[in-house]
């Protein structure tokens, strides 16, 4: 059974190919496997969110909106073969973040089930810089009507399959807006917001005198939460993804996770924990595969603006015997 996993994360991997003289030329990276742990556990629902260091990955015009410094960290076994990484860093209008993701040697087999003496590795890293930028906060712009912010992001990507590899840059847009509280009969609807990205406008990968697009795409979504208690978000873009999910915190630093998300006519499921402790985020989630084996993503965190280090060791001691 794990041979039949390897075959088909490479298939994954490898989707659209043609011919092997062209695997290492194909707009394949790391960019194409969403990213975080946090929004992961609501379905990858994130363009409408500005939650901490995440919002870097899924709408950096959210980043106007943070209240300070985040840092956040997580790892994935992904699909059970290959692993997954990532870091980033982000302060109020601007974060740099880091994505890693390296297959290992993957083992061939030919027609009979015995392996081949080839392997094929596949590894795929990007560098982030995002910035957003709220117009009430710029002096020299006057007074507008609606509450909005505007954001970008500069990628640069690698990819490598074998001994082939690629490097280029790719730019994106992003948008914000919120919109006050209202009720709808008897529930009160608050953070409604709707967000916008534009993605990879610009750039590609560069395989010395062959060149890839990345891949244009719009992503949409919204999200509201619902009388204080259930946070609800979803995603659509033009590639036929949609993600959704709902988040619900029966304390104030606990929150339970659901969600779900379509790809390539496949729909994965995925559940998600959170805590919080003085500013020290944990946060699980996992995302499931009809197929494959799911996916296991945890992360750490660090919220400094919510960062009490006192009351985080009273906590401490509070649970070591």
């Amino acid at each position: 059974m794990k041979r039949l996993y390897v075959l088909m994360m490479a298939a994954l991997l490898l989707v659209g190919l043609g011919n092997i003289t062209g695997i290492a030329e194909t707009a394949i990276s790391v960019l194409n496997i969403d990213p975080g742990v946090q929004i992961m556990g609501v379905g990858g629902a994130g363009v409408a969110l500005a939650e901490g260091a995440e919002t870097l990955y899924y709408n950096p015009a959210g980043l106007s909106d943070l209240e300070g410094i985040s840092f956040s960290s997580f790892y994935s076994s992904h699909m059970g073969v290959a692993s997954y990484s990532a870091f980033s860093l982000t302060f109020r209008n601007w974060g740099v973040g880091f994505l890693m993701f390296d297959s290992g040697n993957i083992t061939g087999y030919d027609a009979s089930g015995d392996p081949t003496p080839e392997t094929l590795s596949y590894g795929s890293t990007a560098i982030l810089f995002g910035f957003g930028v709220d117009p009430k906060n710029l002096a020299f712009i006057p007074a507008l009507p609606i509450d909005f912010s505007l954001g970008g992001r500069i990628k640069y990507v690698s990819a490598a399959v074998g001994d082939a590899s690629g490097s280029g840059f790719a730019f994106d847009l992003a948008y914000r807006m919120t919109f006050p509280a209202m009720r709808v009969g008897p529930v009160g609807l608050s953070d409604l917001t709707f967000g916008l990205t534009a993605t990879n406008l610009f750039g590609g990968l560069n395989y010395g005198a062959h060149s890839e697009s990345l891949g244009v795409n719009l992503r949409l979504g919204g999200s509201a939460r619902i009388a204080e208690i259930v946070l609800i978000t979803s995603d659509l873009d033009l590639s036929g993804q949609f993600h959704a999910g709902a988040e619900y915190k029966p304390v104030r630093n606990f929150a339970i996770r659901v969600g779900m998300l379509t790809q390539s006519g496949v729909m994965s499921l995925t559940l998600g924990l959170g805590i919080n402790v003085e500013g020290f985020l944990i946060d699980y989630a996992y995302i499931s595969h009809p197929t494959l084996s799911g996916s296991h993503r945890i992360s750490l965190a660090i919220d400094f603006s919510g960062l009490n280090l006192r009351a985080f060791g009273t906590s401490l001691r509070r649970l070591l015997p």
